[in-house]
């Protein structure tokens, strides 16, 4: 077995026998990770990626949420290990399953849980407590992970150990709901798992919400996306009619949302990013295709308008430019689906990107955040200068990072298209 990568300092409670696993430490795993560390649990956090490993056990967080300090006081205090190496999970008393679960061909690809699944289901001792967080269909803990668990293990879940599901709402770069005091909702096969998995983030979240059943808590997370997804497509969708009726659909939202109550505000956007809503609501779509053989409609419209609006971002930019994309430079003002964070995943930015390269364009981009790696490789990144904006045709606002000069970027540039409300000049064009 690969040697464990710890380190030096104090946690910030007393700390305990009980022993975590965290298989999968990306946005949800490495913040459990640590801060169950800090609430004085020993922790062991697993992942494929070497290179992860290895930046960790230098103390070099690659989450916006988990500062350098904070991780190296995990590590150093000798409540946080993190390793590549599945035996590492010997012993637990709880162990959270945090992998990622995309999307192959419209379908679930579940191989992520069932690899962590197998991986520690000869780990799973009487009275231990395996937690499901990833997103996935109605019916995924109780028959996808706890037959894996069962047949490597030797034991029933519910009878012999706990098995449960709460769904991860981790948002990045949320300074104000963090993952220690956003409502955890917990649940179990059965009475007793509830009980067990109740306990365990008693000890990390301020607040528990028991439901039910597994089905229950896994179609809650899938819930709380699609409302975002159908909510933001409707805005979408009355932002692309406003502009023709003469309206101004960010003044239209804002008005709207004085109205205490029966409202809440949604703004548009070049589309939608993110693991969860581009994704999330299709686990919805098809599993109640698959079992009900029906459309969940409002999903599949919504996401029909969310994804048309990169597309309908690059023929603003054209008809704004009044000459064709071919030759245009094109300056992006950032790349990751959410200000302030560097995640670019499922980016509707990155979308408008490779629509402008398609077309011809020459596109540079300013993206302080995410790592250059990510990025396509036909975009040159750049800083934010005077200069860049003067030799720009365009400049497309995509993420309203805070850090962006958007006085800079009105009094220098000869074409400014926002599509996040920031540069309320006159003369901008916006989304």
């Amino acid at each position: 077995m690969a040697q464990l990568m710890t380190q030096r300092t104090e946690a910030s409670e007393t700390p305990s026998s009980e022993r975590v696993v965290v298989i999968g430490l990306g946005y949800v795993g490495l913040p459990l990770a640590v801060r169950a560390a800090e609430a004085g649990l020993r922790v062991v956090g697993i992942d494929t990626d070497e290179h992860r490993i290895k930046q960790l056990g230098a103390g070099d967080s690659y989450v916006e949420d988990i500062d350098p300090e904070r991780l190296l006081a995990a590590l150093d205090g000798g409540l946080l290990a993190v390793t590549t190496e599945s035996d590492a999970a010997a012993g637990f008393d709880v162990c959270v399953i945090t992998v990622p679960t995309p999307l192959r061909e419209g379908a679930p690809d579940l191989s992520y849980i069932e690899n962590a699944g197998r991986a520690i289901a000869p780990h799973t001792r009487p009275g231990s407590t395996v937690v499901l967080e990833s997103t996935s269909y109605p019916g995924t803990t109780e028959d996808v992970l706890a037959p894996l668990l069962e047949a490597g293990s030797g034991l029933t879940a519910g009878r012999d150990f706990h098995l449960g599901y709460s769904p991860e709402r981790i948002d990045p770069g949320n300074s104000r709901w963090r993952l220690e005091n956003t409502p955890k909702v917990v649940s179990g096969v059965d009475p007793r798992s509830l009980e067990a998995v109740e306990a365990f983030y008693d000890r990390i979240v301020t607040r528990t919400v028991p439901v039910s059943s597994t089905r229950t808590a896994e179609l809650t997370k899938l819930l709380e996306n699609t409302f975002r997804q159908v909510n933001i497509a409707l805005v979408n969708e009355l932002a692309m009619c406003a502009r023709p009726l003469g309206v101004d659909i960010w003044e239209a939202v804002d008005a709207a949302a004085t109205k205490p109550f029966g409202f809440m505000p949604f703004h548009p956007g070049p589309g939608v990013g993110g693991h969860c809503l581009p994704v999330d609501p299709s686990y919805l779509s098809w599993q109640v295709r698959r079992q009900l053989q029906h459309d969940v409609r409002f999903v599949s419209l919504a996401q029909e308008i969310n994804e048309h609006m990169p597309q309908y971002a690059v023929q603003r930019i054209e008809a704004g430019l009044g000459r064709p994309l071919a030759g245009a430079q094109v300056l992006l003002l950032g790349l990751a689906y959410k200000k302030n964070t560097g995640d670019v995943r499922e980016s509707p930015a990155v979308a408008v990107a490779d629509l402008l390269l398609a077309r011809g364009a020459r596109v540079r981009a300013v993206e302080p955040f995410a790592v250059p790696a990510q990025l396509p490789a036909d975009v040159l990144c750049v800083e934010l200068t005077g200069e860049e904006l003067d030799v720009s045709d365009a400049v497309v606002v995509l993420t309203d990072h805070d850090c962006f000069d958007y006085e800079l970027v009105m009094s220098r540039s000869s074409y400014v298209f926002d599509t996040r409300n920031r540069c309320r000049a006159p003369g901008t064009d916006l989304l």
